[in-house]
């Protein structure tokens, strides 16, 4: 377990919030020098906390303006790593998730409309050893910064 201290936290919340976030603004935010915060920034990345830099995308700017979560039942003999490679390679699938238990997958899908969800759906289906589906449609979220 890494040796991190409540600054590294307000690091990670600082840019988490603004990936493009300068170690000048962060240095003002925490009270440290610039070269400081570079230091503890380039630390957290060597240990793997920081894994890389992202952007947030509004999806439904893009025509993608329906998201929903589909779990997943597969035949008992499908191997998890099958269960991946079928679902991740639908352009629709979002993100992939293997939990224990009923069901076997949960998939995040984004879609423009409700026919493009039904066929997303329809070729989950196809992918293989898909027994069963539920389908949930996202009204609203909220996501934790921190």
């Amino acid at each position: 377990m890494p040796d991190i201290d409540a600054t590294d936290h307000a690091l990670l919340r600082l840019l988490r919030s603004d990936g493009r976030r300068t170690y000048s603004d962060m240095a003002g935010e925490v009270g440290l020098s610039v070269a400081a915060v570079k230091r503890r920034v380039d630390r957290l990345q060597e240990l793997g906390v920081i894994t890389g830099f992202t952007v947030q995308v509004d999806h439904a700017k893009l025509g993608w303006t329906i998201e929903a979560f589909t779990e997943l039942r597969y035949a008992g003999t499908t191997r998890v790593a099958d269960i991946v490679q079928s679902a991740s390679a639908i352009p629709e699938v979002h993100a992939v998730f293997t939990i224990a238990g009923d069901p076997d997958a949960l998939i995040q899908l984004r879609v423009r409309d409700l026919d493009h969800l039904q066929q997303a759906i329809d070729q989950l289906r196809r992918t293989g050893n898909v027994v069963g589906t539920k389908t949930l449609m996202v009204l609203g979220s909220w996501t934790r910064e921190s």
